[in-house]
């Protein structure tokens, strides 16, 4: 049994649809991400950023202790290693799954996590920070664009766990002040992957565990935005 500490956002939204399509038993935590429960010292326990999504595996393969495990990208291939799918078949294939996840985790996770920031959640409107964030996320939506040319997934032989942590990110593209038909490779994959059952099954998931909403209150902002070492401290 998989044990998933989980909030309906971008990251939590990948370990759903992996779950889902892979069929794995799992049962989620809420993590009420605007109530501060990420601060939770038990959940610092095993998910030292503050930070969900985590998981902890209660029946390992090894069979030995239970597995914790955070970082969206790191429970993916956790996840992928443990059921033998959605990683590729070969050291090439997974060679080009990781790069592009790694993509995800590192370009367009985090430049459109600022761009949602800056045109939803920030409480002034910064002009230099709107553009610089939203024209890079376009940037990458191009450079996913490029590699979806003659493709029908992004990396290996199929439908990967990079697909499935870039999807999630692409969901908001409205908010993110990106249009989609720009992109026309990225449109045909994007509508491919929210048509998948297990997709459509994962965002009603989402749908059930009440997210905040928006605008946010004030003391939502300061759970989510103004935190510093000193306060997280456990």
């Amino acid at each position: 049994m998989i044990e998933l500490y989980y909030w309906p956002t971008p990251n939590g939204h990948k370990i759903t649809l992996f779950l889902e399509e892979a069929g794995l038993e799992y049962t989620i935590k809420p993590v009420n991400i605007g109530a501060g429960e990420q601060f939770n010292p038990d959940f610092l326990k095993f998910s030292p950023n503050n930070r969900m999504p985590a998981i902890i595996d209660r029946a390992p393969a090894d069979g030995g202790e239970p597995v914790t495990v955070f970082e969206s990208g790191a429970i993916l291939i956790y996840l992928a290693l443990k059921s033998g799918k959605f990683y590729g078949e070969t050291p090439r294939e997974r060679t080009d799954i990781l790069q592009w996840l790694m993509w995800q985790m590192g370009g367009l996770g985090p430049m459109a996590g600022q761009n949602g920031h800056f045109n939803v959640y920030a409480p002034e409107k910064i002009e230099y920070a709107i553009n610089r964030y939203v024209n890079e996320t376009n940037r990458l939506y191009g450079v996913l664009d490029r590699r979806l040319e003659g493709r029908e997934f992004v990396a290996g032989s199929g439908y990967s766990i990079a697909d499935m942590a870039i999807y999630p990110w692409i969901v908001p593209h409205e908010a993110h002040k990106q249009d989609i038909n720009d992109f026309p490779n990225v449109k045909r994959w994007f509508d491919v992957i929210a048509a998948r059952p297990a997709t459509v099954r994962a965002y009603e998931i989402g749908g059930e565990v009440r997210s905040y909403a928006t605008p946010m209150t004030d003391e939502q902002r300061a759970v989510l935005f103004g935190q510093t070492a000193a306060s997280t401290k456990a």
